[in-house]
């Protein structure tokens, strides 16, 4: 049987996160992409909570112009700077199952560019 991209992506991203896990001092940087907005909070699983987070939706990201890509940087920008506000400067990337391309890796870019080393 064929499976559905959901599915598909649903095996991946249980195959990675068998693999990368977040600690206090070096939180899992997770990535959520919708047909519209895009999602990433840092996440540290030992305590199961969220420590920072960032999205398309945020006002100050949501009032710019441009495209799905450049809204996805400056998330990640945005990500990254409230992050480092917080002392945390290494992270694990968690890519959810979503392909390193377009998006997933603009968002992934903006945050190196704004402090974040994985």
């Amino acid at each position: 049987m064929k499976l559905t991209k959901n599915q598909r992506r649903t095996r991946i991203k249980n195959r990675i996160r068998k693999i990368v896990s977040g600690t206090d001092a070096q939180p899992r940087l997770s990535v959520f992409r919708s047909n519209k907005e895009i999602y990433a909070q840092l996440i540290d699983d030992v305590s199961g909570s969220t420590i920072v987070s960032s999205s398309s939706t945020d006002k100050e990201i949501s009032k710019t112009k441009g495209n799905k890509t450049e809204t996805a940087s400056l998330v990640g920008k945005k990500l990254a700077e409230k992050a480092v506000s917080k002392g945390i400067k290494q992270v694990s990337f968690d890519r959810s199952g979503y392909l390193y391309h377009g998006r997933v890796k603009s968002l992934a870019e903006g945050a190196r560019e704004g402090g974040l080393k994985f």
